[in-house]
């Protein structure tokens, strides 16, 4: 921790009454000592972490953290407030602000160091001498280690607490003797405590893991159970020992990302909850157990529900629930688009488009011909485009049901295909096949099948009721949707075609690689995956690829022709956004967007939206799912292609800088650029909401 956190790094009067204010000030003071590269980029990394859910815990204390490419070292900032910051905890403003900044890359050994500190703040005296310390050195000293903090009102241990904080597994031990007269799931147990195993993670893995994993602990001495927990953070961890999840009378799963071989705890009293809940609530949490286990409640044959199925404490509703779904699925399928596209697309530019009717290279391989090479990457690209719909099936049924949906999602998902039910079926196939698995969980299995019910049950009966479902239910009238649906798009011509290009390239913009603009890219896949795709489809692909270029390209020729208005970390990713924007890469404009959403995402949709209407106006087409200029031999009307392309680039480049130059200038040391002046870059207050929401 030595190098991690010095005087200069804390802030003992942070002024700041808003936690963008108070994480920028903070921020700052490591780019000061060359910690951080890019402050604006750190703190996009910073708010998109922060969005995923509040970092503000009990007690008056701010935690927020990322992994980012822009930070050099693994650093920690410490500001302590007199009036608050909220940073959305349940009981009010957090006086106590760290802010952990650890490298895209970090080593586990300073990870581990970080993980201490998590389980300091659940320390009270540790927090205590924290508010009246009296200087920056002592300050930084303390949160060091090297000044012990004194413990509160510390519960006596009856046993040694033992602690393994490098090896992800931690235990706390309560008294050997269940207390007098305990009842429930105690009765019966003479001569040892009521034992629970527990696993924690959080996306970072870098804070609330470990911060959950001690309060749990430090409830379950209080409480005189013996906990046992699991921790998955970005460390590493490892596994509980099976012998002490057998001998566990119950289970609890306080984790905001998936837990990993969760079967492990199958045939337990189980609660599956958020990590947040275990670091507020750890003693209700042990009561809910405890409850469970004296009732008799086994969940084992009904796992506990995935992330992405359950709310946890963010209160999430049936729609946020199926976009994560959906995203599941689209997110595995990508890979096999880009792979298989753009074999198909070096076939085509090798061989000519009448490659797609050469014979299988298996017999008519030669190899000086340049057409067999041709043949070979058309084939081998038609087989990983084979696979598209049974991933897209298989991993929404995954963000359903975990593991067990694979099985029949992948079944229904090649089904989809076998009877031409094609993207459409695979999204209810996926769908069907993890609403078949949670069913099949939620029946009582006797305690002898248990064992054979992940392995044998699950995926013989689910794959027969979706198999039985998308061969004589649902998909004949599914084919006939996705038959019309094709018809009507090879049927689209003049001003609804140009709408057409002009939604799409609304829907690219619209969040720079996110859930619309994965919608739109997984549209226009669809349609040419396939060997022969029909001239709509490929007019489709053209303008979603058009438009997908134009906010990155946008910023950089911004940033090159304006550049007074943009700050110097904002230049430089001008420069990169060169070759993101020429790649087909929307994310290069997210540093610029999350910067300054309000006037950033607004002129991209617009040039978007232009973009994508010209290419449909110029009839383009394009048989690459991806490529961006590098694929421009393989785009039908290739000029007129990239006036479009230009076209948009110019608008939102304009748009962008008539935006910027009428704001009025930030004032403030936030607002301070390289110069010491006002820079012109900072996002307004307003702004700076938009990108924490």
């Amino acid at each position: 921790m030595s190098d991690m956190i010095t005087a200069d790094l804390v802030d003992l009067d942070l002024s700041a009454d808003t936690k963008q204010a108070a994480t920028r000030a903070l921020a700052e003071r490591m780019v000061a000592l060359g910690r951080v590269t890019d402050l604006e980029g750190f703190l996009a990394d910073v708010a998109a972490r922060e969005a995923q859910m509040p970092t503000g815990l009990d007690g008056g204390i701010g935690i927020p953290h990322c992994r980012s490419e822009h930070v050099t070292e693994p650093t920690l900032a410490f500001g302590r407030s007199t009036a608050g910051v909220d940073f959305g905890a349940a009981d009010g403003p957090a006086d106590l602000i760290f802010l952990i900044a650890a490298p895209a890359g970090a080593d586990d050994a300073h990870l581990t160091i970080l993980s201490s500190l998590a389980r300091q703040l659940m320390n009270a005296g540790f927090t205590a001498a924290l508010r009246s310390v009296g200087d920056a050195a002592a300050a930084a000293a303390l949160i060091r280690g090297e000044e012990p903090a004194p413990a509160e009102d510390a519960p006596e241990e009856t046993e040694e607490t033992e602690e393994t904080e490098d090896t992800g597994v931690v235990s706390a031990a309560a008294s050997a003797e269940a207390a007098p007269g305990s009842t429930g799931a105690d009765a019966g147990r003479p001569g040892r405590p009521f034992r629970i195993v527990a696993v924690t993670s959080c996306p970072t893995g870098i804070a609330h893991t470990y911060m959950a994993a001690e309060s749990l602990e430090n409830a379950g001495r209080e409480e005189g159970v013996e906990v046992v927990v699991e921790t998955q953070g970005s460390a590493g961890f490892t596994r509980l020992d099976p012998a002490v999840i057998a001998a566990a009378d119950g289970v609890i799963l306080a984790h905001d990302v998936a837990v990993r071989e969760k079967d492990r705890f199958a045939g337990k009293p189980t609660v599956d909850t958020g990590v947040k809940a275990a670091i507020n609530r750890p003693g209700e949490l042990i009561g809910e157990v405890r409850a469970k286990a004296a009732r008799g409640e086994v969940t084992s044959a009904s796992p506990g529900a995935t992330p992405v199925e359950r709310g946890g404490e963010s209160g999430e509703g049936y729609g946020t629930k199926l976009r994560k779904w959906l995203m599941s699925g689209v997110s595995y399928m990508v890979p096999f688009v880009a792979a298989g596209g753009l074999l198909i697309a070096l076939g085509f530019a090798i061989g000519g488009y009448e490659i797609n009717k050469a014979p299988s290279v298996m017999d008519h391989f030669v190899w000086t011909q340049a057409d067999s090479w041709a043949a070979l990457l058309f084939q081998i690209g038609g087989v990983a485009f084979a696979f598209l719909v049974p991933v897209l099936a298989g991993y929404i049924a995954y963000g359903m049901a975990d593991r067990p949906g694979l099985v029949p999602g992948f079944v229904g998902g090649s089904i989809a295909l076998t009877i031409n039910a094609g993207f459409l079926g695979g999204l209810a196939a996926g769908l069907i096949s993890g609403a078949v698995v949670l069913a099949i969980q939620r029946v009582p299995i006797p305690k002898a099948l248990r064992g054979i019910m992940p392995v044998v049950v699950i995926p013989l009966v689910s794959a027969a009721v979706v198999g039985f479902l998308m061969f004589v239910v649902i998909g004949k009238p599914i084919a006939s949707a996705q038959s019309g649906m094709t018809d009507w798009l090879n049927g689209l011509s003049g001003a609804n075609a140009v709408l057409l290009g002009a939604l799409l390239g609304l829907m690219m913009c619209f969040d720079l690689g996110g859930p619309v603009n994965k919608v739109a890219y997984t549209f226009a896949t669809a349609g040419i995956a396939v060997a022969s795709p029909s001239d709509s489809a490929m007019k489709i692909m053209a303008a979603v690829m058009a438009a997908g270029m134009v906010p990155p390209l946008a910023m950089a020729l911004a940033t090159t022709v304006r550049g007074r208005l943009f700050n110097a970390a904002e230049r430089e990713n001008g420069k990169a956004a060169w070759v993101l924007g020429a790649s087909f890469i929307s994310e290069g404009a997210i540093p610029f967007a999350a910067a300054d959403p309000l006037r950033v995402i607004p002129s991209s949709m617009v040039g978007g939206a232009v973009t994508g209407a010209l290419s449909m106006a110029f009839g383009a087409t394009l048989r690459a799912p991806h490529g961006g200029i590098f694929v421009v031999p393989l785009i039908g009307n290739p000029l007129l292609y990239l006036v479009a392309v230009a076209a948009g680039v110019c608008v939102t480049t304009a748009l962008v800088i008539v935006l910027k130059g009428l704001r009025k200038p930030v004032t403030g040391a936030s607002a301070q650029g390289p110069g010491g002046g006002a820079d012109p870059s900072s996002p307004t207050p307003g702004a700076k909401q938009a990108v924490a929401a």
